[in-house]
């Protein structure tokens, strides 16, 4: 009989691409993926660093499966990801009913960690307000082999409309207020066989869009078999020249990008090839040259801005999105004011903001004149209503335009099709189910702050084929 596998997935694309293939590597011990966590025989917390209080969090949730536990239930509670790599001792100290503790270096040796943990259930089943003896398994190494080596080339599920693909994972970059060094190690890229490998598996497999990851994914340099060393640029062109001809060319997009790695060929690859989407995220953080040197940034505002310069000239519609963080150690008015007209500069299409919070264990939490949280507060407010400005401006601009749809999942009002226009927008289409996985073009009505609303061009049925998925084949 197989076995139910719930996984909770936290924080950043990486991760949901880091669950998909835990998923992958469970399959052959007989493991199904469930939406339904209740009738679960493993689950598997992925969790995230990045926001703040986020150890909480996971204990929080742990305290559920705990309960579940205690009723008897034959459960397997697994925490995967950077929360795992950076607490993990912690973890199996306060939440001893922890069977398995995996950094994100090492889930593909799930099943052999699996079979330890196995081996631990001859404890005493828990009772409610009882403490568990700590018999964790814990493996947050660096192992010297990359876990891509190891991981099945089988699919557990059908990726859907929307792909992800890890193609570059770690940073060296070493931002004073990030985790990421720390949890996901050094600078990695896989070779560019194994990329385009896996790229032709989902594409087979359905595809329609494919975005490449990585926490620093256009610092990617993979070194193929004859001792090349490809950039993303040309990563970039050879998927394009595999993949462009027909109707049912994917879409891709890679993200998350520093500006330091902004090469030449990567912007002229932006007005080049075809089906790479016309938005790009590019996290600048801070428009002061003073926090950006404070957060080891490696560049100033006037690169950022000379980048977006030559990104619209290399190709003109191009939308834009970036990271700040307000509230920095020692950030002034004034270096508020800088960052506020870098935004009112570049004008992005939308933006994430967030508090400085300071991560244990990161340089910046160590920094003096912290900044009050009611200031933290205030900035960010500011800059919240200037960015939701420019996004409604932008989606508002976006009426009467007709725009490609990749519709991908099914809306709240029955006919409703939800998708994602080529910058990232999320569009409503009025359209039957029959559309999902289909790309279409549609003319929009409105914009709104945070959606499109839009029509397929020729009627509601239009540009629908016979090849897009059903409800249940989607799912």
């Amino acid at each position: 009989m197989a076995r139910k596998l719930y996984i909770k997935t936290y924080g950043c694309q990486m991760n949901v691409y880091d669950s998909a293939r835990m998923a992958d590597v469970l399959a052959p011990l007989g493991y199904a993926k469930t939406d339904s966590p209740e009738d679960a025989d493993m689950v598997i917390l992925n969790t995230c660093h990045i926001r703040e209080k986020a150890a909480e969090k996971v204990f929080s949730e742990l305290g559920h499966w705990r309960k579940r536990k205690e009723a008897g239930a034959d459960l397997t509670i697994a925490v995967a990801g950077c929360v795992a790599q950076a607490e993990g001792e912690e973890i199996l100290n306060r939440a001893p009913f922890v069977d398995m503790v995996v950094g994100p270096q090492a889930y593909h040796r799930l099943p052999e960690l699996l079979a330890q943990a196995e081996r631990h259930k001859g404890r005493k089943r828990l009772k409610a307000g009882a403490t568990a003896p700590r018999l964790g398994v814990l493996d947050t190494d660096f192992p010297a082999e990359s876990k891509f080596d190891h991981l099945p080339e089988a699919l557990a599920t059908p990726p859907g409309p929307v792909a992800f693909l890890a193609i570059q994972e770690g940073c060296d970059k070493f931002c004073t207020f990030c985790v990421v060094p720390y949890t996901r190690g050094a600078e990695f890229s896989r070779p560019p066989e194994a990329i385009l490998a896996e790229a032709e598996r989902l594409v087979a497999a359905g595809a329609r869009e494919i975005a490449l990851l990585g926490q620093n994914v256009n610092a990617y340099h993979g070194a193929a078999a004859n001792g090349r060393i490809w950039s993303l640029a040309d990563l970039l062109k050879e998927l394009h020249r595999r993949h462009s001809a027909g109707s049912d060319a994917p879409r891709w997009r890679y993200t998350t990008s520093h500006p330091r790695e902004m090469d030449e060929a990567l912007i002229r690859a932006h007005g080049e090839l075809e089906h790479l989407m016309p938005f790009l995220h590019l996290p600048v953080q801070s428009g002061s040259d003073a926090i950006l040197k404070a957060m080891n940034r490696g560049h100033d505002a006037a690169l950022y801005r000379d980048i977006l310069r030559r990104l619209r000239a290399a190709r003109p519609d191009i939308a834009l999105s970036s990271d700040f963080i307000v509230g920095f150690p020692g950030e002034s008015d004034k270096d508020f004011a800088a960052t506020m007209q870098l935004v009112r500069d570049a004008n992005f299409a939308q933006a994430y903001s967030f508090m400085y919070s300071a991560r244990p264990g990161t340089p910046a939490a160590l920094l003096p004149n912290q900044v009050a949280e009611s200031v933290k507060d205030e900035r960010l407010q500011a800059l919240q209503e200037l960015l939701r400005e420019q996004q409604a401006g932008f989606n508002a601009a976006m009426a009467g335009r007709r725009v490609q749809v990749l519709l991908d999942r099914v809306g709240k009002k029955p006919g409703q099709l939800l998708g994602r226009s080529s910058y990232m927008q999320s569009v409503v289409i009025e359209a039957p189910t029959a559309g999902i996985g289909q790309m279409l073009e549609a003319e929009v009505t409105a914009g709104y702050l945070n959606s499109l609303i839009a029509q397929p061009v020729g009627g509601p049925d239009s540009n629908l084929g016979s090849g897009s998925l059903s409800d249940q084949e989607a799912a």
